[in-house]
């Protein structure tokens, strides 16, 4: 699945919140009507079965409640994505990753066979459902999910992270049952685009003392027989990730890489120069050295996370909406088969309960707003979770999709009302966060305050972009006659 992610420690956040954030992206030719549910806590020995891999699990004891983003359409099964559990430990599942022939041969990806009625191995349909209710902290997440990809293996590589309130992860999968993870330095952010992105990784704190690296337990013996190390120079026991199990073909500068390119080109602007004659220099949306993390000039907000997740390359040659023979060369950020983007944000100022906030939008994040919602609930407002297969504008998410096709197809005259909304809308709603924090009020009432004013506000836009678009059908006249 085409995702974008970013993850900023807590010393890079505004606030000192752990921040972890992903697009979830739709294939190519649909969409993944998406929903914002509260589920309750699984039950110890029932059965989970994956609908892509027609893999069983029995589920353990000690789930608790948790929230997620699942599909409408279960065709393919759950697919929750992205959600905060009882216990506020957070799990974003999964930025798909690319690898290389190599790395697939030396362990190959467990996929169903039909024929056969051999079961597949867990994928994105399946971790946030298996893992999240279950794990105690960041670093727990990722061990338990180590365990289920060691004993099952996994049919795809997928980048998975986990957040507390102290710490991030990132868990990289490698080939079927191999994978690594690395703690997100609290200073830092992270931009991850479809790509195996780990561009330094310490295999003697991994297999040693596990501080701030971690991997399956038979990583380095596996390396080894398959001569996948290709650093040379660098400290013992360090190696480079990106290079020794990712690709690198023609196509990642132009899906991927260009990505990272612009969040940094955005977060960084003095670390440049990003804006190079050449693509594929150090600083440009080709470039194949640009980090996995960086420190921030400044420390990052909810309204950062949300403008370079909306990026298409906004003040660039390559902005698909500006014209000229280089609009369209990459993959935008903010493209039309973006299905949700959740914002998991875990403050360290307020009390437990209150802590977890998980920001949503739905649909095109070029024209959609990010709203808050408390993850601490039993129930989510109906708007924002009664999400079905059929076209309406009486739900957020199909209201959002209507929304974005007609003001992507009258760009200019739409952009000033759009722009409008999303900061009246996260503004109003961020502030009813704020006022239910210092006033103790309900979660469950805050959250339906803030869908009321999603559907009040959304509406109001839907109005204006269908006026605008319907302006310029191309059966339009202008004589004056009534």
């Amino acid at each position: 699945m085409p995702c974008t992610t970013i993850l900023i420690g807590k010393r890079a956040s505004y606030d000192g919140s752990t921040i972890v954030a992903r697009n979830e992206d739709s294939p190519n030719g649909e969409f993944s009507p998406k929903r914002f549910v509260s589920r309750p806590a699984p039950k110890a020995g029932d059965v989970y079965k994956s609908v892509i891999s027609h893999l069983e699990i029995e589920l353990p004891e000690g789930g608790v409640r948790y929230t997620a983003i699942p599909n409408a359409d279960l065709k393919e099964g759950l697919w929750e994505e992205a959600g905060f559990s009882a216990r506020n430990v957070g799990m974003s599942a999964t930025e798909t990753l690319t690898s290389n022939e190599r790395v697939l041969a030396a362990d190959p990806l467990v996929r169903y066979d039909k024929d056969a009625g051999t079961p597949g191995g867990i994928g994105e349909e399946d971790m946030l459902t298996l893992v999240l209710p279950y794990m105690t902290s960041a670093r727990d997440g990722v061990l338990r999910m180590g365990a289920l990809l060691e004993r099952y293996g996994t049919y795809e590589m997928n980048g998975i992270a986990f957040s507390d309130a102290d710490e991030i992860w990132w868990m990289e999968t490698v080939g079927g049952h191999h994978w690594i993870a690395r703690r997100v330095p609290d200073d830092c952010y992270v931009t991850m685009p479809n790509q195996l992105g780990i561009d330094d990784f310490d295999l003697e704190d991994a297999c040693g003392r596990q501080e701030e690296h971690l991997c399956s337990a038979d990583l380095r013996e596996w390396m080894a027989a398959n001569h996948l190390d290709l650093t040379i120079g660098v400290a013992a026991g360090h190696f480079n990730p990106r290079d020794a199990f990712g690709s690198h073909s023609d196509s990642d500068h132009v899906y991927n890489t260009p990505r990272a390119w612009a969040i940094q080109r955005a977060l960084n602007p003095h670390a440049g120069p990003w804006d190079t004659a050449a693509p594929a220099a150090d600083f440009g949306p080709e470039s194949d050295t640009i980090p996995w993390c960086r420190e921030p000039e400044r420390k990052l907000t909810v309204e950062d996370v949300k403008y370079v997740l909306s990026l298409h390359y906004q003040g660039t040659p390559y902005d698909p909406y500006a014209g000229g023979e280089k609009a369209g060369l990459y993959r935008p950020i903010g493209i039309n088969r973006n299905s949700q983007l959740a914002v998991l944000q875990l403050r360290p100022y307020v009390a437990p309960e209150r802590s977890a906030l998980q920001w949503i939008a739905y649909g095109s994040n070029a024209f959609n707003a990010l709203v808050p919602l408390y993850a601490n609930v039993d129930e989510t407002p109906a708007y924002l979770e009664d999400t079905t297969t059929r076209v309406t504008s009486e739900n957020f998410y199909w209201a959002n999709r209507i929304v974005g096709a007609l003001a992507d197809a009258a760009y200019g005259p739409c952009l000033p009302h759009v722009e409008r909304y999303q900061e009246a809308l996260t503004s109003r709603c961020a502030a009813l966060v704020r006022a239910c924090d210092a006033e103790g009020g309900s979660l469950a009432d805050c959250n339906q305050a803030i869908a009321d004013e999603c559907r009040r506000q959304t509406e109001a836009l839907l109005d204006k972009v269908l006026f605008e678009a319907s302006m310029h059908m191309r059966n339009g006249f202008s004589r004056s006659d009534n």
